[in-house]
C-alpha cells in the first residue's frame, strides 16, 4: 500500500498535487504531519491520520473534523520531527513505498532533516516539494530502475545515498552515469535529458534523483 505524507513547508500547488497523484490517491494511506493537514485539505484530500505536536497548524479547528483516535498528538519537546513520526506511522501501517509531499523552502535545517531520512535503512521513495520531484532508487529495495518522460533539456541531478558501494548506468542523459566511481560526498548535478525520456538503473547501492517539478510528465519506477 502506498503511503503519502503531507508535511509543512513549501509543496506543490493543489492542482499539481491532483495531477501528479491522480489515481494513486484511491488506495493510498494519507497521513498529515502537523501543518501538512492544511496542505492536504487545500488540495481536496482528507487524511486518514494526523500526527505531530500541532505547533505549526494555524487553524486548530481543522482537527475537529476527525475522530479523536485518528489524531496522534505529541509533545512539542520530542526526539523526532513530525515528518519522521508520520513516516514511522506509515511503516507501522504496512505502507511501502512512502512519499512525502511538501517540506521545501523555509528553514534549511528542516530540509536537511527530511533529506537525512533518505540515508536510513528504511527510507521514503519520493519527495515532492514546490519546485522539485525527487526519487530514491535502490535495486536492493526493488526500485532500482527509473524510466522518465520529461522535457528535452530538463535538468537531472544524482546523489549517492546510504553506505555504498554504488554503481549506476543511464540512457538519455548528456553525461552518462556508466562507469562513474561514486563515493560519499560525490554527486552529479545539472545533467541534462537529451530527449524527452531517460532512464537510470541503480546496479548497486541507492541514489537520489532530483528533477524540476515543472518538467514532470509521467514516470515509471520499478
Amino acid at each position: 500500500m502506498l503511503g503519502i505524507i503531507f508535511t509543512g513547508g513549501e509543496g506543490p500547488k493543489a492542482q499539481v498535487i491532483q495531477k501528479l497523484l491522480g489515481p494513486e490517491l484511491k488506495d493510498a494511506l494519507i497521513i498529515a504531519a502537523d501543518s501538512g493537514l492544511s496542505a492536504a485539505e487545500n488540495a481536496g484530500i482528507k487524511p486518514d491520520w494526523i500526527v505531530g505536536d500541532m505547533d505549526s497548524l494555524k487553524d486548530q479547528s481543522l482537527l475537529d473534523a476527525f475522530p479523536s483516535d485518528r489524531v496522534i498528538r505529541h509533545e512539542r519537546e520530542k526526539d523526532f520531527s513530525d515528518t519522521e513520526l508520520a513516516f514511522s506511522l506509515a511503516k507501522e501501517k504496512g505502507c511501502d513505498p512512502v512519499w512525502i509531499i511538501g517540506g521545501g523552502g523555509g528553514r534549511i535545517d528542516h530540509i536537511f532533516a527530511i533529506r537525512s531520512m533518505f540515508e536510513r535503512d528504511s527510507f521514503p521513495h519520493r519527495w515532492i516539494t514546490a519546485n522539485e520531484d525527487i526519487y530514491c532508487i535502490s535495486r536492493e529495495q526493488g526500485t532500482g530502475i527509473m524510466e522518465q518522460k520529461t522535457e528535452k533539456g530538463a535538468l537531472v541531478s544524482v546523489f549517492p545515498l546510504g553506505s555504498g558501494p554504488w554503481e549506476a548506468v543511464s540512457e538519455g542523459l548528456k553525461w552518462s552515469l556508466c562507469g562513474l566511481a561514486w563515493d560519499r560526498g560525490f554527486f552529479g548535478i545539472s545533467n541534462v535529458a537529451v530527449d524527452e525520456k531517460f532512464s537510470i538503473i541503480a546496479e548497486t547501492g541507492r541514489f537520489m534523483v532530483i528533477l524540476p517539478l515543472d518538467n514532470r510528465r509521467n514516470h515509471c519506477q520499478r
